[in-house]
């Protein structure tokens, strides 16, 4: 990546106002103050080197996990202005990391494309820490300024020595203030490598290092090849149907990169991201691009006599199954809706995106005709098995009544229909729904009692789905249909609990539930409705008193509470059939009592990677993957 000789000076910042509210109200700039809310910080001053890259300035970044804690992000961009500001009458530097809305981003002269939008992510980053230190290399000198306890200057922008004239760049290092990131400071490393990847995949050229000095683990991270190259990743595991295919075109100052590839899976996996954004809600740009896949494809198809003139035309589901695409614009002025930048709303980018991504897929399709084919008689084979699901799907329209009956159990529902308040425990086994039936209370709890294991809806269309006894009634228990008729609105459960025994078979049902709703009922998962119940491994009883444990660590640290030579007895729990009602109430079902484990997606790109490995066809990526993550696995008893 080559750099642009460019000016970048004092003047270019624009001040809009102070700093007052980021301690009292964290969460309003980055999100939570959870370990999520700790990486952003990460990621806000990322993203000003990554906007330096964009820019044309800036080759290499490196981020550090530091031995005590802390974080360092080091870049060769231009580096902050170092003059006095001009209108707060300080250094640029203490300007930019004291004062909310001061950056480069609002003039437009020095970032004509930019990722972090607001200009608060420096400042912000320096608000939540316990101590910020910004060393700046610029004609010829380093400077240097450290600010403490949430942003106040303890040493002025000060010249700390002499550097090659030649070397331009700011490094950052900060340190989290745990008294505002109370669930701890804990950096992980994992999560920085998947963003890290992430974002050289989306910026060709850029080298990102990332380094963990507690542990000495480090990666580099350069793609020539770009986002082309994340779909390799992505489609590894999978059996491809044709090259990846490239379309590159610039439109109105909007630069558009897409890169796609199909495979023999039938789900769909698109990501869009806008300025390295990730938009997980889509928005205009992914509308134009899809609205142009369908198109051309049907086009094609009917100019070749693939598609005959009497023959429905495919829909949009129809050109998407089994399709991996990656979508990068770079937009100079985009708008956002909503605070978390999940969806773009700039109306003028639909036809942008449509207009180059359609011109390149259609030059494609006629110069690669065997891929071509492929691609369209894949399409026809989802369209003939979207109409069969289609007449499937009549079977899980719910006719009214509060019992679904199929030939292995029925749906005990709840009397209440408040969704809010309404939960549905997914119970695995005739025995052990008849103990959580005895168990719940029949105002908010339904029971769902699942025979065996349900289908892998990996390895199958959702004709085959809806074929599947046991899965279209909990779609109809449910209520929110499914496919296109899918409406989040309808969801009768707020909590969706699945209870399962702590054994291989019991982890193997959870895992098929879990893989049918990520992918055909994301937003459920997304919006933080499904859940794990967490029977209990032990029973202690020591006198009258009993106490019921999770795992081997909680049962020691009980046991250290109790008198010396205390007797006590220490009962393994039997699975959920051999409990009776009272027991797995208390245990398990109790709202007072029991322990849920709330199912989120932080990374759908690496969720779908995960799904695919555990459930799809290759047999080696999942064995890899089983002996890797073993370790992490609580309680399973073989």
């Amino acid at each position: 990546m080559s750099k642009v000789n460019e000016q970048y000076e004092a003047s270019d910042i624009q001040v809009l106002e102070g700093l007052e509210a980021v301690r009292k109200r964290p969460g309003m700039y980055i999100g939570t103050t959870s370990g999520r809310g700790l990486h952003h910080l990460v990621w806000e001053i990322v993203d000003n080197a990554i906007d330096e890259a964009l820019a044309g300035h800036c080759d290499d970044i490196e981020i550090i996990i530091n031995k005590d804690g802390s974080v360092t992000v080091k870049d060769d961009g231009r580096g902050i202005p170092t003059g006095i500001h001009e209108q707060t009458g300080i250094s640029t530097v203490e300007t930019v990391y004291t004062l909310l809305h001061a950056g480069g981003k609002f003039g437009g002269g020095s970032y004509k494309v930019s990722g972090g939008l607001h200009g608060v992510g420096a400042a912000v980053v320096n608000a939540l820490s316990k101590w910020l230190e910004v060393t700046v290399y610029q004609n010829g000198k380093i400077h240097n300024m450290r600010f403490e306890n949430g942003g106040e200057t303890v040493k002025p922008l000060e010249i700390i020595g002499d550097c090659d004239p030649n070397r331009t760049g700011t490094t950052v290092s900060f340190y989290p203030d745990i008294e505002v990131f109370k669930e701890g400071i804990n950096f992980s490393y994992d999560l920085l490598y998947n963003r890290a990847r992430e974002l050289a995949f989306l910026n060709k050229g850029l080298k990102i290092i990332l380094c963990d000095d507690r542990t000495g683990q480090k990666e580099e991270f350069l793609y020539e090849g770009g986002i082309s190259e994340y779909i390799k990743l992505l489609n590894e595991n999978k059996h491809t149907l044709h090259d990846v295919v490239t379309v590159e075109g610039l439109e109105e100052e909007v630069v558009v990169e897409v890169a796609l590839q199909y495979n023999e899976s039938y789900n769909p996996a698109i990501y869009s991201f806008v300025n390295n954004i990730n938009t997980p809600e889509g928005g205009t740009h992914e509308d134009g691009i899809k609205q142009a896949l369908t198109r051309i494809i049907n086009n094609y198809a009917k100019n070749n006599k693939i598609l005959k003139d009497n023959d429905e035309a495919l829909t949009g589901d129809d050109v998407r199954e089994g399709l991996t695409m990656i979508i990068s614009v770079k937009v100079p002025e985009p708008q956002f809706e909503g605070q978390t930048k999940t969806k773009l709303g700039n109306s003028e980018v639909r036809k942008i995106t449509s207009n180059v991504f359609g011109s390149g897929l259609e030059r494609y399709l006629l110069e690669n005709p065997n891929a071509a084919r492929s691609i369209v008689e894949k399409s026809l084979t989802a369209s003939r098995a979207r109409l069969a699901a289609k007449k499937a799907r009549e079977l899980t329209r719910r006719k009214g009544g509060l019992e679904i009956t199929n030939q292995w159990g029925k749906l005990k529902d709840c009397s209440s229909k408040d969704a809010t308040i309404s939960e549905i425990f997914i119970v695995e086994g005739n025995s052990a729904g008849g103990s959580a039936i005895g168990g719940r209370d029949s105002n908010t709890q339904a029971i769902l009692p699942l025979r065996g294991k349900i289908l892998n809806v990996e390895k199958a269309r959702l004709d085959k789905i809806l074929g599947n006894e046991e899965i279209r009634g909990l779609i109809t228990a449910l209520g929110t249909g499914i496919g296109d008729e899918f409406d989040l609105n309808k969801l009768r459960y707020h909590k969706i609990i699945i209870m399962t025994d702590a054994d291989v078979d019991g982890a193997h049902i959870r895992t098929l539930l879990l893989t049918l709703f990520y992918r055909f009922f994301r937003p459920v998962v997304e919006n933080g409705y499904i859940y794990v119940a967490r029977p209990p491994l032990y029973k202690i009883t020591h006198g009258k008193v009993i106490k019921y444990v999770l795992t081997d660590d909680e049962k020691e640290e009980y046991l250290a509470t109790l008198p010396p030579n205390a007797k006590v007895e220490i009962g393994r729990m039997k699975g959920l059939g051999e409990m009776d009602a009272d027991e797995l109430c208390d245990t398990t079902m109790n709202i007072e009592k029991r322990i849920l484990k709330k199912v989120s997606i932080e990374d759908a790109i690496l969720a779908d990677r995960v799904f695919e490995t555990l459930m799809g066809e290759e047999v080696e990526p999942r064995r890899n993957f089983i002996e890797k993550n073993a370790i992490y696995v609580e309680n399973l008893d073989v």
